[in-house]
């Protein structure tokens, strides 16, 4: 069961959604495997309420249909358009189709790959406004940063999923206003003082913050990289930026990176039990979650992405933010009431979950000795115990990222 409510956080406006999540395990679920697998995967889930098919002659394209469509529903249309392939999309797009039936929800769901291409992506535009959509759902930061340039003030209502914060992005002006715009967002992204405030707690006593990016992820170094550096330093942290340069070589590059890291650590940290090593929502870092572990020494990973802390040694000991699942399901109930005509997009204010999605893996936490607070226990959305088993997940499951 699903609380749903707004509040404001004094140091910091956003809108919270507070989500009670269930503490059973999510089932298995795998994805379609037609031809268009190499960008568009699912969870098992929706083949109950869902039949996707592929289109005809285009590879970038695929069609979602309700499998028994109620005759006096009213019918919608919906475009929801992806950059490219990622583990996150899968998440997002299961719980939305998930949510979607189980609100009943009566639409035809087009969905189309532009693959960052400009050439594409005005063809998208062009089908917005001429085949009759009531609702875009720009899937991505790259998705919704295109779409905002190229369509903002357009005709079609726009809810962002899978996106970083829309204000520190420049999309919206606040936090507590709507755009007024045909946009309405939400956030991967949680207020840095809050999320710190968690880190702290775990480790009071922080001398070094090393950060993991992507530098071709304007997103993840502008909204999440920098403000947390900034944070950091200014609580007298020694901050250690490490960025990727190529994301198809992440794995060569962390490997030198966290070693180094790890040596300027011992300087001030011998111990290294004042040190933390923090993953961006950057897809290049955090599925080289084995490199990074492997060279970390003892000094704890933390991420800003809950998909991050998994069963077995592959994982993050903890992670501290929104995760896809939980933006998917905020974004669902926005294109929702959108669709229902409950609530225009420009009058939205930018939807943010809270409390964050905490996830704990104690067999990574006994491997280097870290304690975590009872209290960090109780909140936790999902729990891996000292086998590296899961023991608490509302996730939805899906196939292994590409």
């Amino acid at each position: 069961m699903f609380l749903f409510h707004f509040m404001k956080n004094p140091a910091r406006p956003f809108v919270a959604a507070v989500f009670a999540l269930s503490l059973l395990v999510a089932p298995q679920a795998s994805a379609a495997d037609p031809a268009f697998a190499e960008w568009f995967r699912y969870g098992d889930s929706i083949e109950e309420s869902w039949i996707v098919s592929e289109v005809a002659g285009d590879s970038n394209q695929v069609h979602i249909r309700p499998r028994n469509p109620s005759a006096r529903a009213i019918k919608h249309k919906v475009l929801v358009v992806y950059p490219r392939p990622s583990s996150a999309y899968d998440t997002a797009i299961t719980k939305i189709l998930d949510i979607f039936a189980e609100k009943e929800v009566n639409a035809d769901i087009d969905v189309v790959n532009f693959r960052k291409s400009n050439t594409r992506g005005r063809k998208v535009v062009k089908r917005i406004d001429n085949e009759g959509y009531q609702l875009v759902f720009s899937m991505g930061s790259e998705s919704t940063a295109w779409l905002f340039e190229n369509y903002s003030g357009g005709k079609v209502p726009v809810v962002s999923v899978c996106s970083k914060d829309p204000v520190m992005l420049g999309q919206a002006e606040s936090y507590d206003k709507g755009t007024g715009t045909n946009f309405a967002f939400t956030s991967l992204n949680m207020p840095v003082e809050v999320q710190m405030a968690y880190v702290l707690e775990l480790m009071p006593y922080l001398k070094n913050f090393a950060i993991l990016v992507d530098s071709k992820n304007v997103s993840a170094v502008e909204t999440q990289a920098k403000p947390m550096a900034e944070f950091a330093r200014q609580r007298g942290m020694r901050v250690l930026e490490l960025a990727v340069q190529d994301p198809k070589l992440a794995k060569e590059e962390l490997y030198g990176l966290v070693r180094s890291a790890v040596a300027t650590m011992r300087k001030n940290d011998p111990t290294l039990s004042h040190s933390v090593f923090w993953i961006t929502g950057s897809t290049s870092v955090f599925r080289e979650i084995a490199t990074i572990n492997k060279h970390a020494d003892r000094v704890p990973v933390l991420s800003v992405v809950p998909e991050v802390v998994t069963a077995g040694d592959d994982s993050a000991v903890m992670s501290i933010g929104i995760s896809f699942e939980s933006n998917a399901h905020l974004a669902a109930i926005y294109g929702a009431q959108v669709l229902s005509g409950d609530s225009r997009p420009g009058d939205m204010i930018v939807g943010i979950v809270s409390p964050p999605d905490i996830a704990v893996n104690f067999r990574k936490a006994r491997e280097i000795g870290l304690k975590v607070p009872f209290n960090f226990l109780e909140s936790a959305t999902y729990i891996y115990d000292y086998d590296g088993k899961v023991v608490r997940n509302s996730r939805t499951s899906v196939r292994p990222e590409y």
